[in-house]
């Protein structure tokens, strides 16, 4: 009776001990195949790129377009738009992939750490299989021996059974997470696909808009070259600014533009006052043919999107570490992340700055200017009117611009956003629409 228990249990023991250390050993060969770090997903992006025809359908949808600056601008937007969709649902499988991939280390830590365990116990099993314990009624004489073989194996085979059943779980959870990350990548592969479609209309509706607007190239160079020779004397932005509006020609135009828009914002406010019609903040940008402002800059408080995705790593008067507060924002990004305009506004610089790396000044009126920095790329020009929500510009693969505070041992691209009035800084909260106010002020 006691032998045939003992055979009981050491065989169902040695049956699953010894197929858990062959799954054990399959599943840590397939995770480390599996194991992929955040290079391996820089490459996995770099190698996704649309086929020919993909492109091919892309420059005859933007062909069929009206070449207006409604509909470019319209069409800009929205497809901007779309692609900051693709980027969050990205940054969130990004974020679950990286999760997935601290449980499968851990399990596998485990998994290790039990592994010496399950081979002595296996040893042992596999030897008292060769050489089992007599039986009682068999040879009497080995009865001590026996009685001892039944106490050892009634006391160690119950933790040995609990024990394979706490690491089959783990073996389960290990084999679940690895499904789950397979699952994961091809959503994330998706997803680039769609958004690397979305970049290629954005630059082919950009080149359209530049074709629009008609701007003399020659022209362009010659006042790009006058105002990087005012960057290189400037020391401060209040010393930039001024010396562009006094002597760039387009950056006079984006300030008598942003003059006269506010008079005849003022006129058009005092007509719908008369008229007792009602304003509706909702429905300000809904016009894309606009060359002026939909509404003053201080009205569109709380309307404002934030120019990239990201959480945001230092906010507007913190400590810089210096004796200094800080004069803006600086939002971490994803790598080649767009950039989009915040408010309606004329741009009057764009080109390198001391540490700001790239800097894009815009002119919103009343006053105001919003200063941008840390993209490596700008896609807009001196005396162009931008709309809220138009793409300017792009962030490179890591951070290339110091702006102060932000010293936090991170290579990731970061975005720098002030909002100025009568040259100096303000705070930029109050402009922020619903959830991108509250991820500002918490930080999230």
């Amino acid at each position: 009776m006691k032998l045939t228990f003992y055979k009981s249990l050491m065989r169902i023991a040695f049956v699953v001990l010894a197929g858990l250390l062959v799954q054990v050993s399959a599943a840590q060969d397939l995770s480390s195949q599996r194991d992929k770090n955040l290079e391996e997903l820089t490459i996995l992006q770099s190698e996704i790129s649309l086929s020919e025809k993909r492109k091919q359908e892309l420059a005859s949808e933007i062909g069929a377009l009206e070449k207006d600056r409604a509909t470019l601008n319209r069409t800009l937007i929205e497809t901007s738009t779309n692609s900051r969709n693709i980027e969050k649902r990205i940054t969130k499988a990004e974020n679950r992939l990286s999760q997935l991939r601290d449980e499968q280390a851990n399990v596998r830590v485990f998994l290790n750490s039990k592994k010496a365990l399950l081979m002595e116990v296996l040893g042992a099993l596999q030897r008292m299989g060769r050489n089992p314990p007599p039986a009682l009624l068999v040879t009497p004489e080995d009865a001590l021996s026996s009685v001892r073989s039944a106490i050892l194996l009634g006391s160690v085979v119950p933790e040995v059974r609990s024990e394979t059943e706490i690491l089959l779980g783990q073996l389960q959870d290990l084999v679940r997470i690895s499904n789950d990350i397979e699952t994961q990548r091809a959503d994330l592969s998706a997803e680039l696909v769609s958004l690397a479609g979305e970049e290629e209309k954005l630059n082919l509706l950009l080149i359209e808009k530049r074709k629009l607007a008609g701007v003399a190239q020659e022209k362009l160079a010659q006042e790009s070259a006058k105002a990087a020779e005012l960057a290189a004397q400037a020391t401060s932005l209040n010393g930039l600014i001024a010396s562009l509006e006094a002597e760039i020609e387009s950056a006079q135009q984006a300030a008598e533009a942003a003059r006269l828009a506010e008079i005849e914002r003022k006129k058009q406010e005092e007509a719908r006052i008369a008229a007792g019609r009602q304003f509706e903040k909702n429905d300000a940008f809904s016009d894309t043919s606009r060359i002026a402002p939909a509404i003053s800059f201080v009205a569109a408080k709380g309307l404002l999107p934030l120019p990239v995705e990201g959480p945001q790593l230092a906010s507007f008067g913190q400590n810089d570490g210096a004796g200094d507060k800080t004069r803006g924002i600086s939002l971490e990004t994803r790598q080649n992340a767009r950039v989009i305009s915040p408010a309606d506004a004329w741009v009057v610089y764009a080109g390198p700055f001391r540490s700001y790396g790239q800097l894009l000044i815009m002119n919103a009126g009343q006053g105001y200017h919003i200063v941008i920095a840390g993209m490596e790329k700008i896609n807009v020009q001196p005396g162009q009117f931008v709309l809220v929500g138009e793409p300017i510009g792009t962030m490179g693969a890591q951070r290339i611009a110091s702006t102060g505070l932000v010293d936090v041992n991170t290579t990731k691209p970061i975005l720098y956003v002030e909002f100025r009035k009568d040259g100096n800084s303000i705070d930029p909260t109050p402009w922020w629409s619903g959830n991108n106010k509250e991820r500002t002020t918490d930080g999230s």
